[in-house]
C-alpha cells in the first residue's frame, strides 16, 4: 500500500514537473545515502499539488541532485547547475561541510536555503558552524532547531545530584560539541570524565582488565556507577552488553543514554540490557492520537502515511525526514503569501562560473516572506528567528526504576523544553517516610535570625529560636522525629583545612558526630563533595553592611540653584543696568526745555544710587514706583523686569527641587563601588563559604571581571588579620562604628539593619551566585528525600514566606530604602535649609545698624563744625536784610514778579562773598541792602525796629526765641508769624475757639506761602478759597539765607 502511494505520487510529480509554464520551481540537495530524505520530499510536494487550497492554479516543480556524503565541491557544483535551471530556493539535508559551502554560495547568489542537519549513522548530532555572512545577509535557515543536547544534560545532573560522573561519547561524535557542558560543570565544581568509544567496543573493556591494576578497576567500577552515553542506539546497546558481561555494571548504577533520535524498540532493549537504573533522552513531536485532527495542518491535509502514529510508516522516519517535510510546508506557505501580495519575483537563470553574474533581485524579498513565515506540521510549529534559525524543540526524559521488578518498564518522568526547561520530576517513586519516632543529633551555629538563643529556664537544657529553628522544628512536626541541638565548639561553618579534613559543622557531619547540620550553612559545590544537602529553603546573596553616610548639612544651600559664575553675572549686571538708567536719565533731562534746576515732578531719581536702587528693586519684585518717560528707558526697564522674571522663576523653581529632595551621598551599590571607593574598609568573615568565594573568583585567571582581583586583595591582606573578622557579629559591630564595610550572607546583615536600635547601617545587596541555605547531613544520608520533599512542600503552602516575613518585616523600626541618617519630611522643610536666609537678615541688620551710627557721628560732628559760623553769617544777613514781610512776599505773588527775589538774592550774594572773604568791602553788602531796603520803604533804621514797625501784633516763637524777634526754623533764618486780631500768643495758654494755632512752618507751607500758584496747581484736587486766604493772611516766612523759591 505503501509502494502503491508513492509511486502514484511520483506519477504526479512528473507530470507535474513537466509543466514548462510552472512559475515556481525549488531545487533540492540530498546525500547518496539518505533514501527517506528523497521519498519524504517529493511526498510533501504531492501533497500539497493535491490541495488547491494553498497555490490553487499554481503547482510546483522540483528538480533533486545526490552527493556523496561530507563532499563540500560537489555540492556547490549541483546547486550551482539547479541555479542555472531556475529555483526560487534551494532545500538540503546534508552534513556540517557540504551545508557550509552551500551556504557561501547562496549567501553570494542571493538564493534562499532551508537546511536540515543530518546525523551521522545514528551518532548524537552536534551544532553545525556556519560561516558568517561578509555584508551580513544570511541566506540559509536552520530548519531544524539548535542542538540542546548540553542544556537537557546539564540539567538532569543538577536533578540527580551528581558529584562525580563519567561521558562516554561515539567516535563519530564531535568532542566540540561538549564545551559548554563542560564549562558549565567546571563552574560548579563537579568531577566529569571523558572517554571516547570506538567502534570495536568489545576491545574496550577487554583492554580495561589487561592494563589496570585491582584498585584501579575498583575505582574505575565506582565511577562507572554514574554514566551519560552519547552514543548511536546501536552502540549503546553493544556497550551496555559489554559492561555487564565483564561485572563492570552493578545494581546501584545509573546511566543516562542521550541521543535525539531512537525508537521505542530501542529503548526497551536498553532498559533489558541494563542492570541498573536507566533514563533515556530524546527529542519528541507533538503528534496527536487522533488521526482526523492530526492530519489537519492549519489549511492543508498531511498524508495519513505520515499523521498517524497508528502507520508504521511514520515509526521509520527519522527526524531530519520530518523537518524535509515541515520546509517544503514553509516554502508553500511563502509561495502563497507572495502571490496573495501580487509582489512576485520571477525565477533568473544564474551561471556560478562567471565573475559577470548578478545575484537575485527577488531573494531578500523571498527570503523575508519565509522569514516571517508560521506553520504547524509534524515537527510541530516552526518559525525562524532573527538570526535564521528554528527555536521550538522538545524532548522526553523516560526511565525506569531501581528494582528490577520494576525497573523493566518505561514511563515517562518529565520533559523540557528551550521556554520552561523541566516539566516534571525524576523521582523513582515515593518516597517512605523513614524518620517517624527517630531523634537526630544536630549540630548549629550561632547567626542572627537564623539561631539565637532563647531564654532559658533554670536547669533546662538550653533553647534556641530563630528562622532555621522554626523550619526544623515545622520538618520535626510533619516527618515526626525528635532531634538533640548542640553548638560547633569553633563557631565555624566548614571549611576544607590544608591537610585535607574539615572544620567547623561540615567536620561534625564527616566524622559522624551529627546527623544535621542547621544554620545558615549556604550549598556550595565543594562542601556537596563531602556532605549531602537538602533541598534549599531560602535563596542566598551577599549583603554590602555598611554605616549611613552622614547628611551633609550647608546652611548656604540656598545659593545651589545657581552655580558661582551665574551669582556673579547677576551681581554685575545690576550696577550696570543701574549706570545705562542713570545716563539715559540725565540725557533726557538735557534734553528737555526746563532748566537744569527747575523741578520735575517725575519719579524717576536723577542720582546714580537712586537708579541702581530702583534696579534692585524690580529685581527683587519689590517694585522701584519709577514713572519712565523715554522709550531707551521703557526699553531697557522691560528688559530687566523679563530678565528678572525668568531668572526669580528658574531659581524658585530649581531651589524648590534642591530642598524638597533629599540628595544623599551614598556610593556604595554594588561591588564595584566598593572596590573603587577609598574611604571604606572592607573584609569578611576567614574561613568561610564568603571567604573563599571571593578568593576563588579573585585567584582565578580566567576571571575576566578585575573588581573580585581588587576585593581579594583588600580581603586577604595580611592573611585576612587585617580587615577580615573571625565572627559575624565582630564583623556587623566594626560596621557600626566607623567607616567599613561587612560582606556578609545578605539575610544575615539585612536582619541586623532592621533591627538596629539607631538605624545607622544599611545593607546594599549583590547577588553573588545561584545559590541558597540547606540542611546538611552526612553523605549518603537516607533523610535527604524526605526532608527535601517536605521543604519543598512548605515552599508551596507558602508557610516558608510566613516564617520569612516573622524574622523579617518589611514595616520596621528601620527603613533599608532610606541610605541615609537624614529623615527627610516631605511636608515640611527643616530649620538648616533655611539657615542661610537668616544669616542674610542677621547680617543686614547689623549692617544698618553699623551704617546708622555711623551716619549719626558723621552729622553731629559736621553740625558742630558748622553751627558757629551758621549763626554768625545768619546774625549778619539778618543784620544786613532783615526779614522779609508778607506783604512784600504777597505783593511779589500776586503781581508774578521775580524782582523783590532778584534784588533780595544780589544783596545776599554779596553779604555772603564778603561774609566769607570772596570778595567786596566789608560793609559793602549791608549798605547796599539798606538801601535798597530804604528805597523800599523810605526809611533806614535798625533792623529790630523796622521789624517792630513792619511787623506790628507779631511776636517770637516761643520754641526758638531769637535776638531778632523772630523764630529760628531749621535750615531756615528767622520767620515772622502774623498774631490774628483777639489771640493773646502763639497757641499759649489764653488760646480761644477763635484763636488761630500753627505749627512750626515747614518747608511745604513755605512753599504754599511762596508759590500759592503753583501748589494748587500740584495738588491733585482744586485749594479751597478758604485755605488760599488762611496762606495769605496766616503763613509769613522770612529768612535771611539764601531762599529762592526755586530751592523749595
Amino acid at each position: 500500500m505503501e509502494l502503491l502511494i508513492i509511486c502514484l505520487s511520483f506519477g504526479i510529480l512528473q507530470c507535474s514537473s513537466v509543466g514548462a509554464d510552472s512559475i515556481i520551481h525549488i531545487g533540492a540537495i540530498f546525500e547518496e545515502n539518505a533514501a527517506r530524505d528523497d521519498e519524504v520530499f517529493q511526498l510533501a510536494i504531492s501533497d500539497l499539488s493535491l490541495n488547491d487550497d494553498i497555490l490553487q492554479s499554481e503547482k510546483i516543480t522540483h528538480s533533486i541532485k545526490y552527493i556523496e556524503p561530507n563532499n563540500p565541491f560537489q555540492a556547490v557544483q549541483e546547486a550551482c547547475e539547479l541555479m542555472t535551471q531556475g529555483i526560487l530556493a534551494l532545500v538540503t539535508s546534508t552534513g556540517c561541510a557540504s551545508a557550509s559551502a552551500l551556504q557561501s554560495l547562496t549567501d553570494a547568489m542571493h538564493i534562499p536555503h532551508l537546511y536540515v542537519q543530518r546525523n551521522t549513522e545514528g551518532s548524537p548530532r552536534t551544532a553545525c558552524q556556519l560561516n558568517p555572512s561578509p555584508d551580513g545577509e544570511r541566506y540559509t535557515l536552520a530548519a531544524r532547531p539548535p542542538v540542546r543536547l548540553s542544556d537537557v544534560m546539564l540539567t538532569l545532573v543538577g536533578e540527580l545530584r551528581w558529584q562525580k560522573f563519567i561521558v562516554f561519547y561515539d567516535s563519530d561524535y564531535d568532542i566540540r560539541g561538549l564545551q559548554v557542558f563542560l564549562d558549565q560543570t567546571s563552574r560548579q565544581g563537579l568531577d566529569v570524565s571523558l572517554q571516547r568509544v570506538d567502534r570495536n567496543i568489545s576491545g574496550v573493556f577487554s583492554s580495561l582488565f589487561t592494563s589496570m591494576r585491582t584498585e584501579e578497576l575498583n575505582r574505575y567500577r565506582d565511577t562507572l556507577r554514574r554514566a551519560i552515553l552519547l552514543l548511536s542506539p546501536r552502540g549503546a546497546q553493544v556497550f551496555i552488553h559489554q559492561a555487564v558481561e565483564t561485572n563492570l555494571a552493578s545494581k546501584d548504577s545509573h546511566w543516562v543514554f542521550v541521543n535525539e533520535e531512537i525508537s521505542d524498540t530501542e529503548i526497551m532493549e536498553l532498559a533489558h540490557s541494563s542492570l541498573g537504573r536507566m533514563t533515556v533522552v530524546r527529542q519528541i513531536f507533538p503528534l496527536w492520537k487522533d488521526s482526523s485532527v492530526s492530519c489537519m495542518r492549519n489549511n492543508h491535509r498531511i498524508s495519513s502515511l505520515l499523521c498517524d502514529p497508528q502507520e508504521g510508516y511514520l515509526q521509520s522516519l527519522e527526524v531530519s525526514n520530518l523537518y524535509l517535510y515541515d520546509s517544503v510546508l514553509m516554502l508553500a506557505n511563502a509561495f502563497y503569501r507572495k502571490l496573495e501580495d501580487r509582489k512576485w519575483h520571477s525565477m533568473a537563470s544564474l551561471n556560478c562560473i562567471r565573475k559577470s553574474t548578478k545575484p537575485w533581485n527577488g531573494g531578500w524579498s523571498m527570503l523575508e516572506t519565509i522569514q516571517k513565515g508560521r506553520i504547524t506540521g509534524l515537527t510541530g510549529i516552526m518559525d525562524f528567528m532573527e538570526n535564521g534559525s528554528n527555536s521550538h524543540v522538545q524532548f522526553e526524559i523516560l526511565g525506569t526504576s531501581f528494582s528490577e521488578t520494576f525497573g523493566k518498564d518505561i514511563k515517562r518522568l518529565a520533559t523540557w523544553d528551550s521556554v520552561h526547561g523541566l516539566n516534571g520530576s525524576l523521582k523513582e517513586s515515593r518516597i517512605e517516610n523513614g524518620m517517624q519516632g527517630v531523634t537526630v543529633k544536630v549540630v548549629t551555629l550561632l547567626e542572627d535570625p537564623f539561631v539565637m538563643v532563647a531564654e532559658n529556664i533554670l536547669g533546662q537544657p538550653k533553647r534556641y529560636k530563630g528562622f532555621s529553628i522554626d523550619v526544623l522544628d515545622a520538618l520535626a512536626k510533619i516527618l515526626g522525629f525528635k532531634y538533640d541541638i548542640y553548638q560547633v565548639a569553633d563557631s565555624k561553618y566548614g571549611s576544607q583545612l590544608p591537610n585535607g579534613s574539615w572544620n567547623g559543622m561540615i567536620g561534625e557531619l564527616i566524622n559522624k558526630r551529627a546527623d544535621l547540620a542547621v544554620s545558615a550553612i549556604t550549598i556550595t559545590p565543594e562542601r556537596e563533595n563531602v556532605v549531602d544537602f537538602s533541598k534549599r529553603y531560602m535563596d542566598y546573596s551577599v549583603g554590602i553592611l555598611h554605616r549611613k553616610p552622614e547628611e551633609k548639612i550647608n546652611i548656604f544651600s540656598l545659593f545651589a540653584p545657581f552655580d558661582l559664575a551665574v551669582w556673579a553675572c547677576i551681581a554685575a549686571a545690576i550696577p550696570v543696568v543701574g549706570v545705562l538708567i542713570f545716563l539715559l536719565t540725565r540725557m533726557q533731562m538735557l534734553r528737555s526745555q526746563n532748566p537744569p534746576g527747575a523741578h520735575h515732578t517725575s519719579s524717576m531719581s536723577n542720582s546714580l544710587r537712586s537708579a541702581i536702587w530702583i534696579v534692585y528693586g524690580a529685581f527683587v519684585q519689590q517694585g522701584g514706583d519709577s514713572v519712565v518717560g523715554s522709550v531707551a528707558l521703557r526699553i531697557v526697564m522691560g528688559s530687566w523686569w523679563l530678565f528678572t522674571l525668568i531668572v526669580c522663576s528658574s531659581y524658585t523653581a530649581n531651589l524648590a527641587a534642591f530642598l524638597t529632595v533629599s540628595r544623599m551621598d551614598n556610593t556604595i551599590r554594588t561591588f564595584q563601588d566598593l572596590a573603587k571607593q577609598m574611604d571604606y574598609a572592607y573584609g569578611t568573615v576567614r574561613d568561610s563559604a564568603v571567604y573563599d568565594y571571593f578568593r576563588a573568583k579573585g585567584t582565578n585567571p580566567l576571571e575576566q571581571d578585575s573588581t573580585y582581583a581588587e576585593l581579594w586583595r583588600t580581603i586577604s591582606k595580611n592573611n585576612g588579620q587585617d580587615f577580615s573578622v573571625s565572627s559575624p557579629s565582630e564583623g556587623i559591630r566594626k560596621a557600626k562604628k566607623g567607616p567599613y564595610a561587612f560582606l556578609w550572607d545578605m539575610a544575615v546583615v539585612e536582619y541586623a539593619a532592621l533591627t538596629d536600635d539607631d538605624c545607622t547601617i544599611t545593607v546594599a545587596g549583590n547577588s553573588m551566585s545561584s545559590k541558597g541555605y540547606g540542611i546538611a547531613m552526612q553523605h549518603g544520608s537516607p533523610y535527604r528525600d524526605l526532608i527535601s520533599q517536605k521543604i519543598l512542600e512548605l515552599q508551596e503552602k507558602g508557610d516558608l514566606d510566613v516564617l520569612k516575613q516573622k524574622w523579617w518585616p518589611r514595616t520596621g523600626r528601620c527603613d533599608l530604602n532610606n541610605h541615609s541618617n537624614a529623615q527627610p519630611d516631605g511636608r515640611s522643610l527643616k530649620l538648616h535649609s533655611f539657615a542661610g536666609v537668616f544669616c542674610i537678615l542677621a547680617a543686614g541688620l547689623l549692617l544698618a545698624c553699623l551704617v546708622a551710627a555711623l551716619e549719626m557721628w558723621w552729622n553731629s560732628n559736621r553740625c558742630r563744625q558748622e553751627q558757629p559760623k551758621e549763626v554768625a553769617k545768619d546774625y549778619r544777613l539778618e543784620r544786613v536784610s532783615g526779614p522779609l514781610t508778607y506783604n512784600d512776599i504777597a505783593t511779589a505773588s500776586s503781581e508774578g514778579s521775580k524782582d523783590i527775589w532778584t534784588d533780595r538774592e544780589r544783596d545776599w550774594d554779596e553779604a555772603e562773598a564778603i561774609d566769607t572773604g570772596q570778595g567786596g568791602e566789608p560793609g559793602t553788602g549791608a549798605s547796599a541792602y539798606e538801601q535798597s531796603f530804604g528805597r523800599g520803604h523810605g526809611t533806614q533804621a535798625d533792623p529790630r525796629t523796622i521789624y517792630r514797625d513792619l511787623c506790628p501784633g507779631h511776636r517770637q516763637h516761643a520754641a526758638q526765641p531769637a535776638a531778632g524777634g523772630c523764630a529760628r526754623l531749621p535750615g531756615h533764618g528767622p520767620v515772622c508769624e502774623h498774631l490774628p486780631p483777639g489771640a493773646s500768643s502763639w497757641g499759649g495758654p489764653d488760646t480761644g475757639p477763635g484763636s488761630w494755632q500753627h505749627p512750626n512752618p515747614s518747608s511745604q507751607q513755605l512753599h504754599h506761602a511762596l508759590h500759592p500758584m503753583q501748589t494748587q496747581g500740584s495738588q491733585r484736587g482744586p485749594v479751597p478759597t478758604e485755605s488760599r486766604q488762611d496762606a495769605h493772611a496766616n503763613v509769613l516766612p522770612v529768612s535771611t539765607r539764601r531762599t529762592h523759591p526755586r530751592s523749595y
